[in-house]
């Protein structure tokens, strides 16, 4: 949720949420592999400190169960922002009046409110808590209140709401839909995954409220159906790419987290065929942004918005978590295979390229990362690895979950156990937002609690590894910072395309103009993939070499706009060969028409990276992009497991001091001290 200010007047309450950890390495007693008493990850105080509550009256189209009998309904706040001595202060979205003590977006949001639930519901099944059982039972009924139950757009839902009670269908600054209960949205697929995972866990625990939470995920299911499956089977293109029509709002990032809640529920309600049906479809759909090439851009990832092949994002990017469980849900093993390829093919090349970043558009231009972006990859992991049985994901997500406890381009804990309190983001120059809100509180505490049941194994690897040592993997090169070129450097436009992001200022080649670009001393081979402007039925070509020799030739033109915003698109493109070790750069020649280059994707054949912590302990990844087997040094002392290209196990080996294993094209491995 986007914050467009904040004032002093706001009616806040402050938490001490104590001294934040200075260092991530665990205490005895506490956390991590060195404790006689291993306590829990998972602490919700920050998140029961969110919580509020008002009491709405019953309006026409919503209301919500017992509102009579229980009329105090339970929302957390949106932000929290830091003050001195360790307090936060909770805020609302968008500007205060302070005549009404409304905020212009409103105090809570349906996306938190769902969220949140699902926490606790978690929460309470895997410690029995009780108070995480009430927590959930009135997040829920909160939930069920934002949703709208008659009427055309009755199962919507109405994503903003005042402290008073009072709903803000229409916000401010304006987010569409408009107002928010008049059509599908990320809101409405949350609120499926929420009503999905509460039937299921109330289901044996209290029947009447999970009777009614059933009703409230058919009335969803139904808004589903009239609004986004009745395209269900049908194809569009998206700037030449074939992409599915019946995403909600074209997302396999919303649609995912609606699959993850009628996973659960179908798992819970096996006869209901109605919800069977829409689980399936949802689920083919998300699967069919998977695919292409896992040897280029985006590497086997499954993209998450059907009107940009541009773009992957890491924040709601829980898409091989979706299709894990409904393989698992639907006993279709056809769909975990897209998720499979994410995890084993995309997830080394984000994790040695720097992790979890907001947006690569296509470039990694938007390097915040935040909880929500790290959870979701997590989740993802442990789903696949669950899923497939293949202890290469628990590896990966070890690595991954590492970044809450220091293992960040800040060097910091994101996350403290003490206190439940997980920061907002981190910049790209390691610059912490030490405010603790809603989604990072909620997302911190799904990935503890993702942690503390995966086993001792992968915990202790995300504990125990709190620096990164070493990092070897893809980067970008300006074209604009050519070391020379006859061509001419100029900004774009403008820098958002309405579907992709220029990285900065362009360099523009006609017919005729060359460029030369360093990349750097390297005893190893390297792909290059320029990105640049790909005009709708473009023609322009260019050619690539390296120390005189041909790696390839390119043409700059993409099919049909479908569905996308402009007619075009920025987009990377492999080079046929490698540039080979010892050549520092690459040169091209245009012919044919105009090229505008934003960039070059540079990567290792095989990318590295290294992580370490108190105690001995060290984690180092490899990851091969080459086409055929690869020998590489690795040292010891420790394990080292071989992987190939879909995560099966190859080899494992206890190693000394240093040994060479083979790394199967597209495979990576892991060697692990401590």
């Amino acid at each position: 949720m986007a914050r467009i200010g904040w004032t002093a007047a706001a009616a806040a309450t402050l938490l001490t949420a104590g001294t934040l950890v200075a260092t991530a390495a665990p205490q005895a007693g506490t956390v991590g592999p060195q404790a006689d008493t291993v306590e829990p990850l998972a602490n919700t105080a920050h998140l029961d400190f969110l919580l509020d509550e008002a009491s709405p009256v019953a309006v026409d189209g919503h209301t919500t169960y017992r509102l009579a009998e229980e009329p105090a309904l339970t929302f957390p706040w949106t932000y929290a922002d830091a003050r001195p001595g360790g307090m936060f202060e909770r805020i609302g979205g968008g500007a205060l009046d302070p005549a009404t003590g409304h905020w212009s977006q409103g105090a809570y949001n349906a996306d938190d409110v769902s969220r949140a639930a699902v926490v606790y519901l978690r929460h309470w099944q895997q410690t029995g808590s009780s108070a995480s059982r009430d927590s959930a039972y009135e997040l829920l009924r909160s939930l069920a209140y934002l949703q709208t139950v008659s009427g055309p757009d009755a199962g919507n839902v109405v994503l903003w709401i005042q402290p008073d009670g009072t709903l803000n269908p229409s916000a401010e600054p304006v987010e569409l839909p408009d107002p928010s209960d008049s059509g599908p949205s990320y809101w409405l697929a949350r609120t499926i995954w929420a009503f999905g995972e509460g039937y299921a866990a109330f289901a044996s625990e209290n029947t009447e409220f999970a009777a009614f939470l059933r009703e409230r995920l058919r009335l969803a299911v139904d808004a589903v159906d009239r609004q986004v499956l009745t395209r269900y089977g049908e194809f569009t293109v998206a700037d030449g790419l074939r992409v599915p029509s019946w995403l909600i709002v074209d997302g396999a990032d919303a649609t995912a987290e609606a699959v993850l809640g009628l996973s659960a529920y179908v798992a819970a309600a096996p006869s209901d065929g109605v919800a069977r049906e829409a689980l399936r479809k949802l689920a083919e759909g998300v699967a069919a942004m998977g695919g292409g090439d896992a040897d280029s851009w985006p590497y086997g990832a499954i993209l998450p918005w059907a009107q940009s092949r541009s773009m992957w994002h890491a924040w709601g990017s829980q898409m091989p978590a979706s299709l894990a469980a409904a393989s698992t849900a639907l006993s279709s093993p056809s769909l975990l295979r897209p998720a499979v390829a994410d995890s084993a093919r995309f997830v080394p090349v984000l994790l040695t390229a720097g992790g979890a970043d907001n947006g690569w558009l296509p470039t990694p231009t938007e390097r915040v990362q935040i909880a929500y972006g790290v959870d979701s990859r997590l989740q993802s992991l442990l789903a696949v690895s669950a899923a497939t049985g293949r202890a290469a994901f628990d590896e990966l997500a070890g690595l991954t979950a590492s970044w809450y406890f220091g293992a960040n381009v800040a060097g910091e804990p994101m996350y403290d156990p003490a206190t439940g309190v997980t920061f907002d983001g981190v910049a790209a120059d390691g610059t912490i937002n030490r405010n603790s809100g809603a989604e990072s509180t909620i997302h911190g505490q799904l990935s503890m609690l993702a942690l503390d049941a995966a086993g001792d194994e992968v915990r202790s690897r995300a504990v125990g590894l709190t620096s990164v040592e070493a990092r070897d993997g893809l980067r970008l090169v300006e074209a604009e910072t050519a070391t020379s070129t006859t061509g001419t450097v100029r900004a774009p436009s403008a820098a958002w395309t309405g579907e992709s992001l220029w990285s900065g200022t362009l360099l523009a080649l006609s017919p005729g103009q060359t460029a030369t670009f360093s990349l750097g001393a390297s005893d190893g081979a390297r792909l290059v993939e320029p990105v640049s402007w790909l005009p709708l039925g473009g023609d322009a070509r260019t050619a690539w070499t390296a120390d005189g020799r041909a790696v390839g030739t390119l043409r700059h033109g993409v099919g049909a706009q479908g569905l996308t915003a402009v007619p075009g698109a920025l987009l990377p493109q492999p080079l046929r060969r490698p540039v080979p070790a010892g050549a520092s750069a690459v040169s091209v020649s245009a012919a044919g028409g105009e090229v505008e280059l934003d960039a070059l994707l540079v990567r290792p054949e095989v990318s590295r990276l290294e992580l370490t912590g108190d105690g001995g302990a060290r984690a180092e990844l490899l990851h091969s992009a080459a086409s055929s087997p690869r020998r590489v040094p690795v040292e010891g002392p420790g394990t080292v497991q071989v992987y190939d290209g879909t995560g099966r196990e190859i080899a494992s080996q206890s190693i000394g001091e240093r040994t060479t294993i083979t790394l199967r094209p597209g495979g990576f491995a892991v060697v692990s001290t401590g």
